[in-house]
């Protein structure tokens, strides 16, 4: 039996990036936070974690549709079959059929599995068992996996859900109603596949649950998606992260939002734990970095004043069930000046996401303009995401755009809208909009 080392927490660091410096009455303060994690991650036997152990649930389409055509169900096996391979010993599990119900596929009994030998041989010949019928009720899949999930004792609850098609027979408020109840319970990632899904739904499930979204156009392309996927979820070493920030006495959070690996506003999620302090979810961390705008509203001051505008510390759980800890923690400042050199300066990481947030919406702006038939619209909004795009040097967004519209001038945001566009390039470029680059420091 091979020898693992036992694993770590994962160590994190806080940094923050701002120009503290404000004019005389200036009141808004901005800063970029950025929270690094190393040395963490999976590394143990057992399928524990560092804060203990770890639990997936897999939610396959069944509806009708996944027949339209055949390679789609072929590929949801073959990838659901690559994901139970990448599975840890140790770690438990169970994949569930949706449709217009969700069934537990394996184990029948409707508990998890501990991933072994025999369990991953036992869960890929239920595969067969997938078959194409019903419709699609996206609700009652996550309610089952939080289920399957919640009774377990697990430090690690994740989910991935794979689609096809719109949530037809359920609700809206139904599908919210899920997702409000499982939100804070486990991490889901979410893919469609083909293109007959509705994009701002599976972004939706993926955001509300803390996971990322994507498109796999071809079914072809499901196995080396998933494995990558579950790699990732495998490299998770400690769930739950939080950030909490403390304003003083008459300071205010104007907004706080993840801007890198991806944007997602976390303003409306703050959970308040005391005077002046609330906690916003981050999810689950392995060896990875991400980077927060944290907008902060201070009382006007004179020059020659300053001040603490906030605290921001992350905060981590107890692996043996104590009370939440903080672990790491930075400063943001408010310094009132004369000088307006100082005071007008925007500090190059701010200025840089301020950009890649602006992309992300231009881009959604756009594609709802041209979706509506507004043609000016959708030409001034997706040529001011190409020439983002362009300043920022994202590339692969840039690339994306190139399909969506001919590119006069990327550096003057000069566009003409393409005649005809692939959905898929399309919804490629709706799904990943939020998806940024790092800032060169």
């Amino acid at each position: 039996m091979a020898n693992f080392a036992k694993p770590s927490l994962p160590q994190f660091s806080v940094d923050v990036y701002q120009n503290e410096y404000l004019p005389a009455g200036g009141r808004d303060v901005d800063a970029i936070v950025t929270v690094t994690a190393t040395g963490g991650g999976t590394s143990g036997a057992g399928g524990v974690t560092a804060g203990g152990p770890a639990g997936l649930v897999i939610m396959v389409d069944c509806s009708g549709s996944m027949d339209y055509p055949p390679t789609k169900m072929e590929g949801a096996r073959a990838a659901t079959a690559a994901a139970i391979d990448t599975l840890r010993d140790g770690t438990s599990f169970a994949v569930v059929a949706g449709n217009h119900v969700a069934t537990p596929l394996y184990p029948e009994r409707g508990r998890l599995a501990v991933a072994g030998g025999r369990t991953r041989a036992e869960a890929k010949a239920s595969l067969a068992r997938l078959t194409a019928d019903g419709g699609t009720a996206i609700g009652t899949w996550l309610r089952l996996a939080d289920s399957l999930l919640g009774d377990e004792d697990l430090a690690i609850r994740h989910a991935v859900l794979l689609t096809d098609g719109r949530n037809e027979h359920e609700s809206p408020e139904a599908l919210r109603t899920a997702l409000d109840a499982c939100a804070g319970r486990f991490t889901c990632d979410a893919r469609g596949v083909g293109t007959d899904w509705e994009v701002k739904e599976v972004t939706g499930i993926a955001s509300a649950l803390l996971g990322t979204a994507d498109i796999v156009a071809d079914p072809a392309g499901l196995t080396a998606d998933f494995t990558a996927m579950m790699e990732n979820v495998m490299g998770k070493g400690v769930a739950d992260v939080a950030l909490r920030l403390w304003t003083p006495v008459g300071a205010e959070l104007v907004f706080v939002k993840q801007v890198a690996p991806s944007v997602a506003d976390l303003t409306t999620r703050r959970a308040d734990t005391g005077p002046r302090a609330g906690e916003y979810p981050t999810g689950s961390w392995g060896d990875e970095s991400r980077d927060y705008h944290v907008r902060v509203r201070v009382p006007a001051n004179a020059v020659g004043q300053e001040m603490l505008a906030a605290r921001v510390s992350l905060i981590l759980p107890d692996p043996a069930g104590g009370d939440a800890r903080p672990v790491s923690q930075g400063l943001i400042r408010a310094v009132w000046s004369h000088d307006v050199a100082m005071t007008t300066a925007i500090n190059p990481q701010v200025a840089h996401y301020t950009g890649q947030a602006e992309l992300a919406d231009a881009i959604q702006e756009g594609l709802d303009a041209r979706k509506s038939g507004d043609q000016d619209g959708a030409t001034a909004k997706l040529g001011r995401a190409v020439q983002l795009a362009a300043a920022s040097g994202n590339a692969d967004t840039a690339k994306l755009l190139s399909k969506v519209v001919d590119v006069v001038d990327a550096a003057a945001g000069t566009v003409r809208l393409k005649a005809k566009v692939a959905e898929a390039d399309e919804m490629t470029l709706e799904t990943r909009s939020t998806k940024t680059v790092r800032v060169k420091r």
